[in-house]
Formats: C-alpha cells, structure tokens, sequence
C-alpha cells in the first residue's frame, strides 16, 4: 500500500520507504514508480500503459517524499520548477558526531564514480565535477550526535551523504560513505525527505508538502 500524500490531475506525491528504489534498475527490484503506476492503473481504470513522468529521486536507502507527474503538461512544468530552483526541500539526517559549527553552508564539487555507485567531494572545482550547495542547522544533540535540517539548494546524487561525509560527520546507517552505526536493521541510513514546497502545474497554487521525521 503507497503513501499518498498529495494528488491532482496532473501530479502525485507518495512517501518513499527505506530500501525501496525510486526507479527500476539492473537489479529488477521492485521500485517505487511500479507501485504509482499500478495504483493509477487500477484507481481509473487506466487501460495500456500508464504515464508517470521522473521528476527527482532520493536514494534507494533513504525515505520521504517523491513527487511525479501524471501527464506531459505536468512533467514540463514542474522539471521547470526544479531546472529554476524554486522548488524547495527540505531533508532532516541524524549524523555521526557533532558539527564544530551549529548552523552553517557547505559547497562542494562532487564527482560520482558509476561503478562503484559512489561521489566523491572536493573543495575546489576539478574536472568532471558538478557544484552542490546545502545549508544545514543542528536541531538536537542525540547523545552527541546531531540531528540536523537542511535545505537542499542542488540536486546531485548523493550529495548530502557525500558532502557530510567530507566534513567527518557521515549520516547514520550509511556503510557506503564510511559510517560505523547502523539504522533501519542496516537496510537504510538516517536521511529523510521531510518537506517539499511546490506550485500546482495549472492555477500556480502553492503545495507545502510535510510529514514527521522517522527517527
């Protein structure tokens, strides 16, 4: 059963579990847009193929919200969105450790190496690198360790693991970057997807998207 918690005509916003791909890949897994598409399918009776369009992902061990795009005029108008950074998201993680600075920005130049599904971060621009921006603020200390608010200002793959890696603070659960803790029955890391804020694709109304921190 998905999450739904948004629908229009032309978008729908469900919130990911931990573990579950966004998309399909090599590994046949089932994904999150399979489950959209059959529920659309089987909600209006929907004959053939169903259109879903991809408008971001977070990752496969993460959770939160997912936005899509049920037609083309909904998939052109929200890529937009993102393409001019008025879209915002907001994401809450549970590091390793305490950040010397308690509020703060951080930029990177990430560089994703697609055998190894990993991203390095740098502090200079080199090639192949893209910029990544986020600011971040400790909202409670967990035994000194840091929960933390961001706001995501790019969208590169596995930018807030990487970039908190690269300051010696991974996010809890995540093996791949280096962190000794585990989170999720070590299916899943401590980063959640907590708020999207959007305008409709028709009408230009605003949608404030929340749900609770998981952990």
């Amino acid at each position: 059963m998905i999450d739904i918690l948004y629908e229009d005509n032309h978008l729908i916003a469900v919130n990911k579990p931990v573990g579950l791909l966004v998309q399909g890949d090599e590994t046949g897994d089932e994904c999150l847009m399979d489950q959209v598409k059959d529920y659309l399918k089987k909600t209006y009776q929907k004959p053939g193929n169903v259109f879903l369009g991809l408008l971001h992902r977070i990752d496969r061990p993460a959770s939160g919200i997912v936005l899509f795009a049920k037609t083309s005029k909904g998939a052109s108008r929200l890529t937009a969105q993102f393409r001019g950074r008025t879209i915002k998201k907001v994401y809450y993680a549970l590091l390793e450790g305490m950040p010397k600075e308690k509020k703060g920005t951080l930029v990177h130049y990430l560089r994703k190496d697609h055998k190894k599904n990993m991203v390095s971060a740098y502090d200079e621009e080199r090639p192949d690198t893209q910029e990544a921006e986020l600011s971040y603020e400790v909202v409670n200390d967990r035994k000194g360790d840091a929960l933390v608010k961001i706001d995501l200002k790019t969208g590169r793959p596995h930018q807030i693991r990487a970039q908190f890696a690269a300051i010696g603070h991974k996010v809890f659960g995540d093996k791949k970057y280096g962190a000794r803790s585990k989170y999720a029955d070590g299916k899943g890391i401590a980063l959640c997807a907590t708020e999207l804020h959007f305008k409709t694709a028709t009408g230009d109304k605003d949608v404030d998207l929340t749900i609770n921190v998981p952990f």
